[in-house]
């Protein structure tokens, strides 16, 4: 009976996904990433210099959006403090919890899902180490910024430094500005709401989470709006190249295992038997003419002619039994001695 596949699952992927091989592979990305932040810090002054080309850029285009929401969320309490902990732990939960839905519900698109954040994310890295970017936060105070992770760090459990924990702000890259991967993940989640949810509910949060993260990034003066600019833009270029990253992953997954496995032991004797096998099969009128060392040839399987034949018992059929020519012919000459008796 011919195989066919079920309705749906053409794009199903070749090997069945592991939970003990996608998590590693998750806290390998996320921990390059994190060590990454931590190891390219880049020279400060460098990084206030791009801050303040941002900052004169988006007052060049009338898209200085960061200075008004900075002022609310230092003026209302209600809306700052919900709105650090909006930005300190909603990226590290939401995502991973689309990821884990998206495993065990939707494993057809899982893949393609997963490389599409892990692209993403190591292009952001590069965008760490090439553009050092001093966040609005940590400008001077004359530029009109308040940090509010700082001011509300008493509701929560992150310290002054960074949104991380108090006593490990010197952990991490503070200058880690551009680009803003919290829009870009925010983003990625979603997407992966409006296309896989299927209720009304899921696309409501696909539209609001990212959005309301964007704004988030800015009033809590941790990004420019630029920065949440190039969150998308490096999740479209992920995007962009996720059918060439699963393509080559899926090469390397044939390739690496066949060329490095042992040859097996018995490929020399089947070998020869299917040459002994093949040869039993050749008929024999098949085989080439070979020379004999009289000079005669084959003519049929195992037959050769006698000199003066044309063909095999030549002789014997034109004289028949006992007439065979005498072996001193009639018109021999006088000189031909005459055969003893």
């Amino acid at each position: 009976m011919p195989h066919t596949e079920t309705p749906g699952t053409e794009a199903a992927p070749n090997t069945r996904l592991r939970w003990w091989t996608e998590l590693p592979l998750i806290v390998l990305v996320y921990a390059c990433y994190s060590a990454g932040r931590l190891l390219v810090r880049g020279d400060v002054a460098d990084a206030v210099d791009h801050g303040l080309a941002i900052l004169d850029i988006e007052k060049a285009l009338f898209l200085n959006a960061e200075h008004p929401l900075n002022r609310l969320f230092t003026s209302e309490p209600w809306i700052g403090v919900p709105a650090d902990f909006w930005y300190a732990s909603l990226h590290y939960l939401v995502t991973p919890a689309i990821l884990v839905w998206l495993f065990r519900s939707r494993a057809v698109r899982y893949r393609a899902a997963r490389t599409w954040l892990m692209t993403s994310t190591f292009i952001g890295l590069i965008g760490f180490t090439l553009l050092p970017t001093c966040p609005p936060r940590l400008l001077d105070a004359s530029h009109g910024f308040v940090d509010t992770m700082a001011q509300y760090s008493s509701y929560g459990w992150w310290g002054g430094a960074a949104s991380a924990p108090r006593g490990m702000g010197g952990m991490t890259n503070q200058y880690a500005a551009m680009p803003s991967l919290h829009v870009g993940w925010a983003l990625w989640c979603g997407v992966m709401l409006w296309r896989h949810g299927g209720t009304r509910l899921a696309k409501v949060a696909a539209v609001v989470y990212p959005l309301g993260t964007t704004i988030v990034v800015m009033g809590t003066a941790n990004h420019y709006f630029l920065d949440a600019v190039a969150g998308v833009a490096v999740m479209g270029a992920g995007l962009l190249l996720t059918p060439f990253v699963l393509r080559t992953a899926e090469r390397l997954r044939t390739r690496l295992p066949a060329r490095f496995a042992p040859a097996p032991t018995g490929s020399v004797t089947a070998a020869a038997t299917d040459s002994a096998t093949a040869a039993a099969a050749t008929p024999a009128t098949a085989s080439a003419p070979a020379a004999d060392d009289a000079g005669s040839a084959n003519v049929s399987g195992g037959c050769q002619t006698s000199a003066g034949e044309r063909f095999p018992r030549q002789r014997e059929q034109r004289f028949g039994a006992g007439a065979e020519p005498d072996p001193a012919p009639s018109d021999a000459g006088d000189e031909t001695p005459a055969p003893a008796r």
